[in-house]
């Protein structure tokens, strides 16, 4: 692969990820211009900072963590869906995700992103797929690349739960810890959010599924073998 050099193209990336390390090694990473090509023109920690900075800066790509506060990357690319449609300077997602999860890469490219690449991805390949997608191609590693084709193509694709595309990522991110027998204290910790967030999201989880407690949600998780 032939990295992009400062004399050749050029692409403009916000960086959105809740954790700020990640978005500083992805941006010392690709970010010197000269060398990838990669202008970071804004970056985000979560929904609405996201859908700020992406409006006011108008990138090529938004390189678009899939688990957010405030709704998720699907939330994200549902409030930018105007601007990933303008014909003349389209905004294009790219996931860029630690989860290989089936569900989280479906949920995001039904939502619009273009591509789905895990955070094991090396530097000159995401750069690489950076700029395929600006120029319109589909970028997926290799492994996620099967779900997409069986969500999208296969007559065999299991159908779509609609109950669990009612959840936000983080609600489902929130189910599988309490389907996995993790204390609410646990479930912050790990989520790096408080536990009284924790409690709102097992209280909407339970509404939409309009399930009675803990136990009955861990049944209803564990038949979907989504724990």
């Amino acid at each position: 692969m032939t990295t992009p050099t400062g004399d050749e193209r050029r692409v403009r990336v916000v960086l959105v990820d809740d954790h700020r390390m990640f978005r500083t090694g992805v941006q010392a990473e690709i970010g010197v211009t000269a060398e990838t090509g990669v202008e970071v023109v804004g970056e985000a920690a979560d929904v609405d900072q996201a859908v700020t900075v992406v409006t006011a800066t108008r990138p090529e790509v938004v390189l678009l963590d899939v688990h957010l506060p405030g709704g998720g990357g699907v939330e994200v690319l549902r409030r930018c869906a105007a601007l990933s449609a303008d014909p003349d300077r389209p905004v294009r997602f790219l996931a860029l995700s630690v989860s290989d999860a089936a569900e989280d890469v479906i949920g995001v490219i039904r939502g619009g992103a273009r591509g789905y690449v895990t955070k094991t991805i090396t530097g000159p390949d995401l750069v690489d797929s950076i700029f395929r997608v600006r120029d319109g191609d589909a970028v997926f590693s290799p492994r996620l690349a099967g779900f997409v084709l069986d969500a999208f193509a296969s007559t065999d694709a299991p159908p779509v739960d609609e109950d669990l595309d009612r959840l936000t990522q983080r609600e489902r991110e929130v189910l599988r810890l309490i389907a996995r027998g993790y204390a609410y204290k646990e479930i912050a910790k790990q989520l790096f959010i408080s536990v009284k967030t924790v409690e709102s999201h097992v209280s909407a989880v339970l509404r939409k599924l309009q399930l009675s407690n803990r136990h009955e949600l861990t049944r209803w998780a564990t038949a979907r073998r989504l724990v």
